[in-house]
């Protein structure tokens, strides 16, 4: 029992305590996650999807299907597991699509809240290692890495974006559209809603009106 506690305690002394490793991110990804954080009221997660060699260094952010409220980001089980199959049969490992889950907050705290712990502990207690990294709305961030093998620990992680790689230029209209395609917006005051009753603020879809023509365009050519 006793060294039960020891170790429970030297776990979370050392996830309080910053690592010299950091989880890195080319400016593309950056770019990305900064677009997906401000674009919408609510939280909004997706996966890292990280560089064969260097597992710690997130080139693109990959949303999938969600239901987001202010307080929570719920996946849609079928969609992951389509997500999964997709890396696979793009030629990249789990470990590069699989292990960095990354999420927003409204707001300035970026500090987990319950239900992220409960998500990260149910999904990602599995594996050897995974890394939750949330930023807030005001620029500020929380990554923690856990090691589920052999005794277990948890670390703390810096985060920065480096400029060292090649990446592609930004593309706020294809982001926009893979938001708007995965993201349900959920209104505890109002019955679940999608994007197009959301943002009825006319300031907003000046800003957005090119990529929101062209999903205008594309929910008539469904039928929507």
């Amino acid at each position: 029992m006793i060294a039960s506690l020891n170790k429970t305690k030297r776990v979370k002394r050392n996830a309080e305590k910053p690592s010299k490793r950091s989880l890195r991110f080319t400016p593309y990804a950056m770019a990305k996650l900064l677009y997906l954080r401000d674009i919408g009221p609510t939280e909004v997660g997706g996966f890292g999807i990280s560089s064969a060699s260097d597992l710690l260094l997130v080139e693109d952010i990959q949303l999938v299907e969600q239901v987001c409220s202010v307080v929570s980001v719920e996946f849609n089980d079928d969609s992951v597991a389509d997500f999964f199959d997709k890396q696979v049969d793009a030629g990249r490992q789990p470990e590069q699509f699989a292990r960095i889950w990354i999420h927003t907050h409204p707001g300035a705290s970026p500090s987990p809240s319950g239900t992220d712990e409960e998500t990260f502990d149910r999904c990602f207690g599995g594996v050897g290692w995974a890394v939750m990294h949330i930023i807030a709305e005001e620029g500020n961030t929380y990554t923690r890495a856990r090691f589920n093998v052999g005794p277990g620990t948890e670390r703390r992680l810096r985060c920065r974006t480096v400029f060292d790689t090649e990446f592609p230029a930004s593309d706020h209209e294809a982001w926009f559209i893979e938001y708007c395609d995965n993201v349900t917006v959920y209104d505890p005051f109002s019955s679940r809603h999608t994007l197009a009753e959301t943002f009825e603020d006319a300031d907003w879809w000046e800003r957005n009106a090119s990529a929101a023509d062209r999903w205008s365009d594309r929910l008539l050519e469904a039928g929507h």
